[in-house]
């Protein structure tokens, strides 16, 4: 069950990204990339659901924005194309920081390390 969902994870991440390098130079766009890269990001539960998406995210974006040799680029050196790759390690990070899943409160038996007294 775990693989199916970091496979599906991997593909909404590539989904994501190639839509939001595509229509980030519209403000919209952007907008609408970023929102979804943020709330998709936000549903994904922590370990093999969120790590999957940001990374495909990351590298994707980073890959559609690098010029080829013809001269041809998706990712302008405007605002809007900065802010896109600005998010890249943001989203990298977002998606690794829930790699670890969080412990259920209740589970916890009270016991942990001392206060640090000033």
């Amino acid at each position: 069950m775990r693989i199916l969902l970091a496979l599906g994870a991997l593909l909404l991440g590539v989904g994501v990204a190639v839509c939001t390098v595509l229509l980030h130079s519209y403000w919209w766009g952007m907008a609408l990339g970023l929102a979804a890269t943020a709330a998709t990001l936000v549903a994904l539960p922590g370990g093999w659901g969120r790590a999957p998406f940001g990374a495909a995210w990351a590298v994707v974006t980073f890959v559609l924005s690098m010029s080829r040799a013809e001269g041809d680029f998706l990712v302008s050196g405007d605002l809007s194309g900065y802010l896109l790759l600005a998010a890249v390690p943001a989203v990298l990070v977002a998606g690794l920081v829930g790699l670890r899943r969080r412990q259920d409160p209740a589970a916890q038996d009270g016991v942990g390390p001392p206060l640090a007294r000033p």
